[in-house]
């Protein structure tokens, strides 16, 4: 992956990242600031109710109060005293006094809960009343809600409950209003809240939806407060926070109170910042493309400029210049580049000269001690035949012939040494044909192998090698240069390995021996012109070998140590076009 793709990926993802983090943050936040005021909105509502819940009560004491203090109230405590008491007079007058006094419970009982009249249910003439209990210390209380029984159902009623004293005799009032519509409406509720009273599963109850149905039946078996989510249709905005509230008598739950709060608003906010946040991370990707885009066009074009010019230097195209595009960092560098590519030629051109005169002394050096050995007899073969004559003319033809002979042989040795000099010199270009490598390794070996003496010649050949492009002379030559020096290598005889096998996208040949090997500085000046580890030779023969190598595209390689032998590796490619 290239660089300026790994910077816009980078930039890109750490700006989406950043904006994902921001948007999630106030998202949570916006959450957790709605739940406070959704929670502020219900405990404010639920004091109304308690506030309102106390007033009305008061009230309804009041109420109360007066239906027992009533000249009728005294008239039914006298008639309960009685052995048969008849209360036939006083059927209607609950609904009378309940009518009068804006009430819509009442009813009034004689000592045992028995009901002398009903206003909300006048057939339950003589049957106990099962919505009130008549402890001592509660029938001079404020008012409880409490359930009512209806011949419609049941509802929840505000209830009071006094007593009527005459004398001996007594009776009792139990009266109240209900908690209807109204009076939730009376509560002054916040927009999107909604309070609803719930008696679990019976009478008006049992239509309920079922996410509430199961609410309201926990609180009811549970009596203690509880809340839930309800989400009414497949839109999230459509969810609805419910808090639910027991109704408690004793311990018992005989109501639920549940307070509703829409999540709409809340629901609505958090889509809003959730697109303004996609909107923005979209933008901010984009601009920041746009951006890493310039960037990267203000970098990466000059470093890829400078990468290709280091290319071609290293292809050895050394006339190569970067031209500066900018006056920052960049262009420092590329104008670093310039200078160090001149050093470089400087360098080089040293280097040259610097190899140039130490190739000539070199090439002195091993001229001059190659001339110097077969000079030395000549001049003494002609100063014995100026001896000879001088001192006896009668021996001097047979010394005139030993020193003819004397003298051709050193000529011919002469001769020799100029010849290497001039084939080194004149080293003609490789006429590539297919060559199969196994083939030409083996002939050498057949070639050396009857003046190998003590030395055991062994060859690995791999049978699979496929032919390669190669000049067979020439590649036998190289080889007889290895397999020579390998034998001079090894005076007291030893062990000279020829191996083949297969490369990597090529050919590689191994010559090996068990030589007394060769140091670190001899392997690294090993293949330079003129340089030799004999006491004898042109220090040519191993320089011929690179320059057939080179001239194949190949690589030469040594590996050695002293004491241990060497290794010579030559890896040649399958081919290249003639």
């Amino acid at each position: 992956m290239k660089f300026r793709t790994r910077l816009l990926l980078i930039s890109g993802f750490t700006l989406a990242s950043a904006v994902a983090l921001v948007t999630g943050a106030v998202s949570v936040a916006a959450r957790r600031a709605f739940e406070r005021a959704d929670q502020s909105r219900r405990e404010a509502l639920l004091e109304q109710f308690n506030n309102q819940v106390d007033a009305q009560g008061r009230e309804v004491a009041r109420q109360v109060e007066r239906v027992a203090a009533s000249d009728a109230m005294v008239r039914v405590a006298i008639e309960t005293q009685r052995h048969e008491p008849d209360y036939s007079a006083w059927l209607n007058e609950a609904q009378t006094q309940a009518e009068t006094l804006s009430l819509n419970f009442l009813d009034l009982l004689t000592p045992d809960g028995a009901i002398v009249s009903s206003a909300h249910w006048p057939a339950r003439f003589g049957y106990k009343n099962d919505w009130v209990s008549l402890p001592a210390d509660a029938l001079e209380s404020g008012a409880f809600l409490t359930r009512i029984p209806l011949p419609e159902g049941s509802a929840v009623g505000l209830v009071a409950v006094r007593k009527t004293n005459v004398g001996d005799a007594l009776a009792y009032v139990a009266g109240g209003r209900r908690l209807d519509s109204s009076f939730l409406a009376s509560l002054g509720l916040a927009p999107g809240m909604r309070v609803q009273l719930a008696l679990g599963e019976k009478g008006e109850d049992q239509d309920w939806p079922a996410p509430l149905r199961a609410l309201v039946e926990q609180v009811s078996k549970t009596a203690r407060r509880s809340n839930a989510t309800v989400q009414w249709t497949s839109d999230p905005a459509s969810a609805e926070a419910v808090y639910a509230l027991p109704l408690t008598r004793g311990s018992t739950a005989f109501g639920v109170l549940l307070v509703g709060n829409s999540l709409r608003e809340q629901v609505g906010l958090e889509r809003s910042i959730l697109w303004t946040g996609v909107t923005v991370a979209a933008s901010g990707i984009l601009l920041g493309a746009l951006l890493g885009w310039w960037v990267t066009e203000r970098v990466t074009r000059p470093v890829e400029k400078l990468a290709a010019g280091a290319r071609s230097i290293a292809s050895g195209n050394w006339s190569v210049r970067v031209e500066p595009s900018t006056a920052d960092e960049i262009g420092d560098l590329a104008r670093a580049f310039n200078q160090m590519t001149e050093q470089l030629i400087a360098q080089q051109e040293r280097a040259i000269q610097a190899e140039r005169v130490a190739a000539w002394r070199e090439l002195a050096r091993r001229l001059a001690h190659e001339l110097k050995n077969p000079l030395f007899p000549l001049q003494i073969t002609i100063e014995n035949l100026q001896r000879a004559r001088e001192s006896d003319p009668a021996q001097f033809d047979e010394v005139f012939r030993e020193s003819t002979a004397t003298l051709l042989a050193e000529l011919a040795q002469l001769k020799t040494i100029v010849g290497r000099f001039s084939d080194f010199a004149r080293m003609p270009a490789p006429v590539l044909e297919p060559v199969n490598v196994n083939e030409v390794a083996g002939g050498v070996i057949k070639l050396l192998e009857k003046g190998a003496g003590k030395i055991i010649l062994t060859t690995e050949f791999d049978p699979s090698l496929v032919s390669i492009r190669a000049d067979p002379e020439q590649l036998g030559r190289a080889l007889r240069n290895l397999v020579l020096n390998a034998m001079d290598a090894m005076p007291e005889g030893g062990t000279l390995r020829v191996s083949t096998h297969a490369s990597d996208n090529g050919v590689r040949i191994e010559v090996s021996d068990s030589g007394q090997g060769l140091t670190a500085e001899e392997c690294e000046r090993l293949f330079t012109p003129y340089y030799t580890t004999k006491q004898y030779g042109t220090g040519l023969g191993l320089a011929i070998v690179q320059s057939v190598v080179s001239d194949h595209h190949g690589r030469i390689a040594v590996t050695s140590e002293p004491g241990r032998g060497a290794t010579f590796t030559i890896d040649l490619p399958l081919g290249r076009p003639e």
